[in-house]
C-alpha cells in the first residue's frame, strides 16, 4: 500500500530557543558514553532521537548517537565499542522497529532506563501508497511491502507526543533536574505545534495532493495534511520496485498532475531520476531526516522540516 499524507504549511524557519544546547546537528556524537562529565548519559539510536535528547536534556545531558552523520540508519551494525557505550549509559532512547540491530542490543543490555519512542505514540501499517486516493491507480497491491511504519518523527504531532514521553522518562531517571526537563519539553512541544500549523496553512490550498517519493517514509506526514504519498520503494529504502509498480507510478503522475519525483540524500537517487526522466518530471529532495549531513537543507530538525515544506509547496502548486 502506498502512503499518502498531509503536510503543514509555512516556510518560516523556527528560531531555535536558548536551551543551552550548542550545536544540535552534531547531537553530541563526539565522545563516548560513560565519559559524560557527571551529566545524565544518554545513548540515542539515530538523529531524531538524539535531537529530542539534546533539546529536552539541555545542559544536563551527554548524548551519544549510535548512527553517525551520513550513515543510513536502517541496517546499522552495532560495534563492540557501541555495545560497551550502551552498557555504561544511564538511558537509551531508540525507536523499536526501525533498526533491528539496535533493538537486539538494547534488549540484551542492562540499561536502567530504556525509552522506546514507538511506545509513546501509535504506529500504523503502511506500504508504498498512503492517504487520499492511494488505491485508485494501483492495480498491484500484492506487490506492496507493508508493515508497521516507524517514521513517526515526520509527523510533528506524533513527534510531540514522543517528546512528552521522553521528558517524563528523563524526569524519572534524573529527578534532580526534573523541573528543567519539564520546561524544555514544553518549549519543544510548543515549537512542534507551530511547525504543524505552518504545514497546515502552507498545504491547504495545494492544487495537487499527490507526491511521489523514493522511500515510503512520509506516510504519517501525508495522512496528517491530507496528501497522498506514492512511494517507489516500500518502508525499506534499499528495496527495488517492480516493473508493474513503475508503470503504476507513471499512470498516477499523468492522471494526478504530479510534477516532481522526490529523492533523499542518504540513499541512491538512481531509480527516482530514471522514473522522472521517463515520465518527463522534475526531481527534488524530500528529506526523511534520518540524519543531518552537509547536504541537508538545514542544520537541525526544524530547518529541514521547513525546507521539506517549501519543496512540497512548490511541487504541489501551493504557492
Amino acid at each position: 500500500m502506498n502512503v499518502r499524507r498531509r503536510l503543514i504549511s509555512g516556510s518560516t524557519a523556527l528560531t531555535v530557543t536558548a536551551l543551552g544546547l550548542g550545536a544540535l546537528s552534531a547531537c553530541s556524537s563526539a565522545g563516548a558514553a560513560g565519559d559524560s562529565g557527571g551529566k545524565y548519559d544518554v545513548v540515542a539510536s539515530f538523529y531524531p532521537m538524539a535531537f529530542l535528547a539534546e533539546r529536552i536534556g539541555g545542559s544536563h545531558v551527554h548524548v551519544t548517537s549510535l548512527t553517525q552523520p551520513g550513515q543510513e540508519p536502517h541496517e546499522l551494525e552495532i560495534s563492540a565499542q557501541q555495545t560497551v557505550q550502551l552498557e555504561k549509559s544511564d538511558a537509551v532512547l531508540y525507536l523499536k522497529g526501525l533498526q533491528p540491530n539496535v533493538d537486539k542490543a538494547v534488549a540484551q543490555s542492562g540499561i536502567a532506563t530504556k525509552v522506546d519512542a514507538a511506545s509513546l505514540t501509535t504506529l500504523e501499517e503502511h506500504g508504498t501508497d498512503v492517504g487520499g486516493h492511494a488505491d485508485e491507480h494501483d492495480a498491484h497491491h500484492d506487490e506492496e511491502h507493508g508493515g508497521k511504519d516507524p517514521h513517526v518523527w515526520l509527523d510533528p504531532v506524533r513527534y510531540a507526543q514522543i517528546a512528552e514521553g521522553v521528558g517524563k522518562a528523563f524526569e524519572k531517571g534524573d529527578p534532580d533536574h526534573a523541573a528543567d526537563y519539564r520546561k524544555n519539553t514544553a518549549v519543544l512541544v510548543k515549537e512542534l505545534g507551530e511547525l504543524n500549523t505552518r504545514y497546515e496553512t502552507g498545504l491547504k490550498d495545494a492544487k495537487s495532493k499527490v507526491f511521489i517519493t523514493t522511500h515510503a517514509a512520509f506516510g504519517y506526514l501525508a495522512e496528517r495534511y491530507g496528501l497522498t504519498q506514492e512511494a517507489i520503494n516500500g518502508l525499506d529504502p534499499e528495496s527495488e520496485p517492480s516493473a508493474a509498480r513503475v508503470k503504476d507510478l507513471q499512470e498516477t503522475a499523468k492522471s494526478d498532475g504530479v510534477t516532481t519525483v522526490f529523492y533523499e540524500t542518504l540513499v541512491s537517487d538512481k531509480t527516482a531520476k530514471t522514473l522522472a526522466k521517463d515520465a518527463h518530471l522534475k526531481t527534488d529532495v524530500l528529506d526523511p531526516l534520518e540524519g543531518i549531513t552537509d547536504k541537508s537543507r538545514g542544520t537541525d530538525y526544524f530547518q529541514v522540516m521547513d525546507a521539506n515544506l517549501e519543496a512540497l509547496q512548490k511541487a504541489l502548486g501551493a504557492k
